[in-house]
């Protein structure tokens, strides 16, 4: 008996590459939008270089809400505003802007937290020299924080993948959409066994990569 009878190959290798697509388009806009968040919400907390209370409680407030809101359902919020803003809610086009919103806030909270590993002799010292705000940022913190960037970026990448999987519920495509439409509403089990399999290979692929390169960024 052949396990694999009810896999499509060809669909299985679509369905990678749409996972792919969505991965690679949310984090890389993940990072732009979470990067700068989270220096800002580094730079305005209390003792900082910009402290600025009202700021970063606005800022936190807002971050925290966008975390706490399950992800499933802010797909289904977002829905009117990502037709508003890609044309569409379906495929890849129609999940990275709720990918987006639900990563770019738990990113920037794992930069914040990297940044304040900085010793702060080291931005001390730049800032004796003259040096302005953005200097200090671009010279000193996000060089000597940037293997803790490059982890938070890895757990982020790691947490996308499962989202690209739920964004399946309201027809993104990838494999999570064939998981649901085959392996759990038809009941074809070696379908889901292989959704599940390639996920969980790419999540090994991106955490090799990301330590490795968190290591050697330290090691410098």
């Amino acid at each position: 008996m052949n396990f694999f009878a009810n896999v499509d190959w060809v669909e299985i290798a679509l369905a990678c590459r749409d996972t792919l697509a969505m991965l690679g388009g949310s984090l890389l806009l993940t990072i732009l939008f979470g990067l700068p968040l989270g220096v800002l919400l580094f730079l305005t907390a209390e003792r900082q270089l910009s402290a600025n209370r009202a700021v970063n409680a606005v800022l936190g407030i807002l971050v925290n809400i966008l975390r706490s809101v399950p992800f499933i359902i802010l797909l289904i919020v977002m829905i009117p505003l990502t037709v508003a803003l890609v044309g569409t809610s379906l495929g890849v086009a129609g999940a990275i802007p709720p990918l987006v919103i639900g990563a770019a806030p738990f990113y920037a909270r794992l930069v914040e937290t990297a940044l304040r590993e900085v010793d702060r002799t080291t931005i001390e010292a730049v800032q004796a020299m003259g040096a302005t705000t953005r200097q200090i940022v671009v010279r000193a913190l996000i060089p000597e924080a940037m293997p803790g960037i490059v982890s938070g970026a890895t757990v982020t990448a790691v947490a996308l993948v499962s989202f690209t999987a739920m964004a399946g519920v309201v027809g993104a495509g990838g494999l999570g959409d064939l998981a649901i439409r085959y392996g759990y509403q038809r009941f074809q089990t070696d379908v889901m066994v292989v959704t599940v399999a390639l996920l969980v290979l790419l999540v090994q692929i991106l955490q090799y990569a990301g330590d490795r390169l968190a290591l050697r960024l330290t090691r410098r």
